[in-house]
């Protein structure tokens, strides 16, 4: 189990840097746009749609990894507070939230998904993006975070206490 749970952080990891890099290209696309836009004086199709569309992706695609880290808002206010059994069974808890929420975003993303590309949809733009592309980042970053807090939720379990951090390759 402890290989899978490596295994998953391991996409996690591919999964953030593959966000970062969607903002990356859209930051790009954009200096792009407003060069032939404002400067060259022509239209731009498909940037605003792109820009968008990957910008969604990264978000989606970034969640696996900021749970990974632990770099997702939480209050402590009330954890600090309570007795360190009491506050590792309220972490435990909320992984299992984050985990069944992840799985339900998952499962309807992948239904809308697989409607998009059985049916053909295209975006009601002049570029007429197939959504099923776009769409595929909605179960691909919730699938992954769900893994990711399926293996923390293990990890927690196993060690009785909740990592705040995914283990690095040495510990």
């Amino acid at each position: 189990m402890r290989l899978t749970a490596r295994a998953v952080a391991a996409l996690s990891r591919l999964a953030g840097i593959a966000a970062a890099v969607m903002v990356l290209v859209a930051v790009l696309v954009v200096c792009q746009m407003v060069v032939q836009r404002y400067f060259l004086h022509q239209s731009s199709v498909w940037q605003t749609e792109f820009v968008t569309y990957l910008l969604i992706a990264a978000t989606f695609l970034g969640t696996p990894y900021v749970l990974l880290v632990g770099g997702h808002v939480r209050v402590e206010a009330l954890t600090e507070r309570l007795p360190p059994r009491l506050a590792a069974w309220s972490r435990g808890v909320a992984l299992g939230v984050v985990a069944t929420v992840s799985g339900v975003v998952a499962w309807a993303g992948a239904t809308l998904w697989w409607e998009a590309w059985a049916n053909g949809w295209r975006s009601d733009t002049v570029w007429g993006v197939r959504l099923w592309i776009p769409y595929a980042a909605l179960p691909a970053g919730f699938g992954l975070t769900f893994l990711q807090a399926l293996a923390l939720l293990w990890e927690h379990l196993a060690r009785g206490a909740p990592p705040a951090r995914a283990p690095e390759a040495g510990e």
